[in-house]
């Protein structure tokens, strides 16, 4: 193997087998170059994060809420690989097209794989065997499951258009030998103390495992999985709503040539530059949703409060079902309250007359009912 091309960032080789690949230098050797912009956007990124777990704390429907937007967050990193279903389409899962299902599938793999992920970090450290474990969850039975889902490649990939050869390719990263002595100093890296502000480490880790790539697929969706599962098990995040996949789809462009530039230009301050304006930006993208959500939800309440009915306990029942539920049809509203079918008409009729809810397909006898602005909020960015 003859190294070809060296810089601060790592060297291009070129293998026996005539290519050649990328080989990024470890993390641990690099020492960053701290500017006035780069200071204060970490601050700023530190104070943002904060104010949305301090939220998060009071948040009297906290996992309801966490649970809709890592569905967000799954919809959006899944349709940055092609994916072509949207949240309402995980929200009618079970109503939906059997092609169309496929597509779901993946993203409801995503949901799956972070929270196994969560759960995980009270039994392994973040590591191979955990990285691994996570990946099996996000390609079980989907697109990808024929890749070797759990296990480290044994293969060279590489990075390009669809369809493209290794010669063709945009990126090649580490050869197998070097992928793997790469992911292992990672490994060390991940697990070691360090005087490196958090928010920079994540945004080193992020880089240095998209550069060795060390699975034939997926590795865009791990990637950015291991922002939040990274965070909360340091304890820097007491709940996992700090996602940013939609801020590189949005970015897509910047986000990929940056990483092209930190590899061949060794400029991780301007990566990490962009990385933290993602953080400040979707924390308070999030903090703005839990606001509209919050108004949302008192609204309706007013609304019930203010009717001249009876029995208003079934209508507030309801409202929380459809915060849970924002597309349903009677028979599932009925099962969750165990009431009559005049009752729930009667409920779903109010309702509609109060512009909460509205009809959206009638198929064979019943008529699905979508939640139409808690929708809206929730779908903000999720456009295909």
């Amino acid at each position: 193997m003859q190294k070809m091309f060296s810089n601060r960032s790592g060297s291009i080789y070129h293998e026996q087998s005539d290519y050649d690949c990328y080989i990024p230098k470890s993390l641990s050797a690099i020492e960053l170059v701290y500017d006035n912009e780069l200071v204060f956007l970490l601050s700023e990124a530190n104070n943002q994060i904060g104010k949305l777990d301090g939220i998060a704390l009071n948040l009297p429907d906290r996992d309801l809420f966490i649970s809709k937007y890592v569905e967000k967050e799954a919809v959006v990193s899944s349709q940055i690989e092609g994916t072509q279903a949207s949240l309402s389409d995980v929200f009618q899962m079970n109503k939906i097209g059997v092609e169309k299902r496929k597509e779901t599938e993946e993203i409801v793999n995503y949901i799956h794989a972070l929270n196994y992920g969560i759960e995980l970090l009270d039994k392994l450290p973040i590591s191979i065997r955990y990285l691994k474990e996570v990946h099996k969850e996000l390609l079980r039975g989907v697109r990808g499951n024929n890749k070797e889902p759990g296990e480290i490649r044994h293969s060279q990939n590489w990075i390009g258009p669809q369809g493209c050869n290794l010669s063709k390719a945009s990126f090649v990263p580490p050869s197998v030998d070097k992928m793997k002595e790469s992911l292992y100093d990672l490994e060390k890296y991940m697990n070691e103390d360090s005087n490196i502000e958090p928010l920079l480490r994540i945004g080193l880790i992020h880089y240095q495992f998209e550069t060795i790539h060390p699975f034939l697929d997926g590795n865009g969706r791990l990637g950015r999985l291991l922002i939040p599962l990274y965070l909360k098990n340091i304890g820097y995040l007491n709940y996992p709503l700090l996602y940013l996949s939609l801020y590189f789809k949005q970015n897509r462009t910047e986000y990929y040539g940056l990483l092209m530039d930190v590899r061949f230009k060794g400029k991780y301050e301007e990566w990490l530059k962009f990385f933290l304006k993602g953080i400040i930006e979707m924390s308070k993208n999030s903090i703005q949703t839990i606001n509209k959500i919050t108004a949302l939800k008192n609204e309706v309440k007013n609304k019930i409060d203010n009717l001249k009915v009876k029995n208003k306990e079934k209508l507030v029942l309801a409202m929380n079902y459809i915060f849970s539920h924002p597309y349903f049809d009677s028979t599932d509203l009925r099962k969750f309250l165990n009431v009559t079918k005049p009752t729930v008409s009667n409920i779903i009729s109010i309702f509609c007359k109060l512009n909460i809810i509205s009809p959206v397909a009638k198929k064979q006898r019943y008529v699905t009912y979508r939640f139409n602005e808690y929708i809206t909020i929730l779908e903000e960015g999720t456009e295909i």
